[in-house]
């Protein structure tokens, strides 16, 4: 009888297999010295394609914000004209929010944006979102709508990005432009272009138009407003505000040597807290001192000296100086450090409390009207669009205001650049009126049937 047969395995022919099969395998495998070069090649690439415009977005792009302004607005359906036609009573309100979208930038770390005013105008929230996607509350400090700007306050937890800000009078037709925004919605979206044409001049409607425009044909959308326009460097040169609509790659921008004019007034401690201080620096170079009056003149600081430093917070820019006024205590000296020459000066300014003007008799000697300054709640029942106003309670005879054709029952929802929401505000915008003045106007006329007609015109100081 025979037993089973039993096979031996060849272990030298199998071990022999395996270690060849794990050789190949070892042989795939990208060794350490294989991955290093890999990855160095891969830096080599990515730095080789990093261009002047990248780095510049790199330094920016923490610095730009989305800015979403919420409208309640009224919407009158198709059966409007059968209540007030047939019915004769007004026809029924629906309200609706209404979101639109534009750009800003923050220029200083204590949370003051920049952006349009269209892009703010009547909006009853703000909400500034960075690339981050950190969301903040922003409510408006100044809007200059002759100008197209406006300045926003975030009250943040930290130390904001902020732009640097350049300089608009070296502009070069053909230098790279960059902008940075939030075309229809698109967060944070970079398009670079060159400098077309400057001192361009761009007419809004037959009472506006804007004047010593950077032209530029970087790509620019609905949302882009507000949004900066900077160069290589990635210094902001301009605030992107406008199109034209009926062409291809023609925007504008508002230069930053405007914006950096108008910013002593729209930052003033005068304005915003009634405080007279005295001193104006220069905005192009260093903060030099250029204008000295009121409580600085008893200080020994002269014209030229330039500003190092205010109670101890080092002063970089002239921005720097307003910033630091508008957050300071009522009572606070200023103990300032300063450079004259080859010495450093200091001195002691303590701010003077300025009274508060009588709004409504300013209103009577210069346009000669009376009116009732309505409060938020009231001017929300007549529209949702609305914050404040002044009711037109009576008009003089042969006034401004009868010239004008203002009549009682109107209600001024302008008046220069601003809107009434306050009798302080009111006061402070008239007592800077003289004289001969022409001052724009925006007037609510409210109709029998409902209807709201918004009419416009000049009011002449006399």
């Amino acid at each position: 009888m025979t037993g089973p047969t039993t096979k031996r395995l060849d272990t030298t022919r199998y071990f022999r297999c395996l270690t060849g099969l794990m050789g190949a395998m070892l042989l795939t495998q990208p060794g350490p010295v294989a991955a290093a070069a890999g990855q160095a090649d891969a830096e080599a690439r990515r730095t080789a394609r990093r261009s002047p415009i990248v780095e510049a977005v790199e330094t920016s792009r923490d610095a730009v914000v989305n800015i979403a302004a919420t409208q309640v607005v009224e919407v009158r359906d198709i059966f409007s004209e059968f209540f007030d036609e047939w019915l004769r009573s007004p026809a029924p309100r629906r309200q609706r929010q209404y979101t639109s979208l534009g750009s800003g930038f923050p220029i200083h770390p204590d949370g003051y944006v920049v952006t349009n005013a269209h892009v703010v105008l009547r909006a009853t929230s703000l909400k500034a979102v960075f690339a981050d996607q950190q969301e903040y509350e922003a409510r408006p400090i100044a809007i200059d709508e002759e100008h197209d700007l406006a300045v926003l306050k975030i009250d943040g937890d930290r130390p904001l990005p902020a732009i640097r800000l350049g300089r608009s009078d070296d502009l070069m037709i053909g230098e790279t432009v960059i902008a940075i925004g939030n075309p229809l919605g698109y967060h944070h979206t970079v398009t670079t272009g060159i400098i077309s044409a400057t001192e361009r001049t761009l007419n809004i409607s037959e009472r506006r138009s804007y004047r010593d425009l950077i032209q530029t044909d970087a790509s620019i959308n609905p949302g882009n407003s507000g949004g900066p326009l900077l160069n290589i460097l990635g210094e902001l040169i301009g605030i992107n505000t406008a199109i034209r609509g009926d062409a291809q790659n023609i925007g504008f921008a508002i230069p930053v040597d405007s914006l950096r004019k108008l910013l002593p007034d729209m930052l003033s401690v005068e304005q915003h807290r009634r405080l007279l201080v005295g001193l104006r620096l220069d905005w192009r170079s260093v903060p030099y001192v250029t204008t000295i009056r009121g409580p600085a003149t008893q200080t020994g600081i002269e014209p030229g000296d330039v500003l190092l430093s205010v109670n101890g917070v080092e002063i970089n820019q002239d921005l720097d100086f307003y910033v630091y006024l508008l957050g300071m205590a009522p009572d606070e000296a200023l103990r300032v450090r300063l450079q004259r020459g080859p010495r450093t000066v200091t001195a002691t300014i303590w701010p003077q409390a300025i009274p508060i003007p009588d709004g409504a008799k300013l209103l009577r000697d210069k346009f000669g009207l009376t009116a009732r300054l309505l409060s938020p709640e009231q001017a929300r029942q007549i529209s949702p669009r609305l914050t404040g106003g002044l009711a037109i309670e009576s008009v003089e005879s042969d006034s401004p205001a009868e010239r004008a054709g203002l009549k009682r029952g109107h209600l001024i929802v302008m008046i220069g650049r601003y809107f009434p929401t306050d009798p302080e505000k009111l006061g402070q915008l008239l007592e800077n009126i003289n004289r001969g003045d022409q001052i724009p106007v925006r007037v609510m006329e409210i109709r029998r049937n409902g209807t709201i007609v918004m009419l416009e015109g000049e009011l002449t100081a006399r």
